[in-house]
């Protein structure tokens, strides 16, 4: 039976991220509260389904970003390309706090934290609404975690009562993550490291994260952007 206070708490979170989608201390508040050991079950064997997330969970490596070397790197790298997006969101790793790691379920949660914005670099996601839903349902059709649909159902009751004009743009983004997931290899467990001075494309042609072949089949960004603005 669930903890009825963790019940309370992701329901709680879920009504103030709905009404304000850069809360990012409420997806931490509903994360929280989404946390039970069958869930924690779920997600550890999704993970060792895979041999690169079962040799994550064996040696539980963690990704190493110093934001001074990676900008040293070659123009379209990974590393680059990632300290790029971190500048320009005033952001650096160096101040995220690490999560425990102790056992096999806090790892997962540990490392999808702290390589969450490297996600959001090789899918293309943007840092915006959209882009953070697109890579919710990325991470949704990867993995059985509950966090990323209650972001995503977060998601479509704020554009129904906050944001109707943006609908096409996010509902754009969501499939497209989707279709994203599904086709690319697992990512939970990449050695991030050895990826950073490698391009951005060859990186994306390794994971098998096929941006070209899933944006052939969606409407062009700028079509969706055009039909908001008729809406």
């Amino acid at each position: 039976m669930r903890n009825p206070l963790s019940m309370l708490q992701a329901g709680s979170a879920f009504v103030r991220l709905t009404a304000d989608m850069s809360r990012l201390d409420e997806v931490f508040n509903l994360s929280d509260g989404l946390v039970n050991d069958e869930a924690s079950r779920e997600m550890v064997e999704a993970c060792r389904a895979h041999e690169t997330g079962a040799r994550a969970l064996e040696t539980r490596p963690h990704v190493h970003l110093d934001l001074k070397v990676l900008r040293a790197l070659p123009t379209g790298t990974l590393g680059r390309e990632y300290a790029l997006m971190m500048d320009r969101n005033g952001l650096d790793p160096a101040s995220i706090p690490s999560l425990p790691d102790d056992d096999e379920g806090k790892y997962v949660r540990a490392h999808l934290y702290e390589t969450h914005d490297l996600w959001h670099v090789v899918t293309g996601f943007g840092t915006d609404v959209p882009g953070e839903l697109g890579l919710q349902a990325f991470y949704q059709a990867q993995l059985p975690g509950k966090l990323p649909a209650a972001i995503l159902a977060s998601g479509f009751v704020n554009t129904l009562v906050f944001s109707f004009g943006q609908r096409e743009v996010r509902m754009r983004e969501i499939a497209r993550g989707w279709l994203l997931g599904r086709r690319s290899r697992q990512l939970f467990g990449v050695r991030w490291d050895d990826y950073l001075a490698l391009p951005l494309d060859e990186v994306r042609a390794r994971l098998g994260i096929a941006v070209d072949a899933v944006d052939a089949v969606l409407p062009p960004a700028e079509r969706v952007q055009v039909v908001r603005a008729a809406a």
